[in-house]
């Protein structure tokens, strides 16, 4: 349904229009109506800031994920340091050359490992079940751990 609306405009616009609807070959009519509904429609500024904060929101969603991660890495490696501290002899005098070549091997063969799972994209963090840090974020919270 339509409805008509009368309006006065100053002539200079008013000759744009004619221009324009001449040069385009459409009526009047769709000419104003286009940018009525133009005027009406959200601006570019509310864009702008929806699209900001689409942006703000994401970043905000992968730093609370970084942070996570980071704390599930310093506990992992504090808890095995700790483990290791408490479990690991020391060593005699005659036997720590043997042992450091050794170390060395190990350590190689670590660090190949880590080379080939960070290659193909897999992630220690992944393998953590989200409701598991949740829970660890929760005991640390209450003091708990």
């Amino acid at each position: 349904m339509r409805d008509r609306l009368n309006l006065t405009l100053p002539v200079e616009m008013i000759s744009r229009i004619n221009e324009l609807s001449e040069r385009k070959k459409i009526p009047r009519s769709a000419i104003v109506e286009a940018a009525v509904a133009s005027f009406l429609s959200p601006d570019a500024a509310d864009r702008r800031e929806a699209a900001f904060t689409r942006r703000m929101d994401r970043l905000s969603r992968q730093a609370q994920r970084i942070e996570r991660d980071l704390g599930v890495t310093a506990e992992t490696l504090a808890l095995f340091v700790r483990f290791w501290l408490t479990i690991t002899p020391p060593l005699p005098g005659d036997a720590q050359a043997a042992a450091q070549i050794k170390g060395r091997e190990r350590f190689e063969g670590f660090v190949e490992t880590l080379g080939k799972r960070l290659q193909k994209g897999q992630s220690f963090l992944r393998e953590i079940p989200d409701d598991i840090v949740a829970e660890l974020h929760a005991k640390e919270a209450t003091g708990k751990i």
